[in-house]
């Protein structure tokens, strides 16, 4: 992980609201399958991942304008 102190903080910004975009994938295919019933789950999962969902695509967002703009907000 030492490579990753050797790039600067906005690019961090970037790829951690990419990250964060990508992970936001697999859970909006999982509601859509439990949705349609093709998974086990009820309302209660639905809207946790749904929830999840939500914090991902904002922090995604958040982080990548933030990134595009040039204003560092990671410590």
């Amino acid at each position: 992980m030492s490579f990753l102190r050797d790039v600067s903080v906005l690019n961090r910004q970037a790829l951690l609201g990419l990250v964060f975009f990508l992970l936001a994938l697999p859970v909006a295919r999982a509601v859509v399958n439990i949705y349609r019933g093709r998974w086990p789950g009820g309302p209660a999962v639905l809207f946790y991942l749904r929830m999840l969902l939500g914090f991902l695509l904002a922090g995604a967002i958040t982080l990548t304008f933030y990134s595009f703009v040039g204003k560092e907000i990671l410590p």
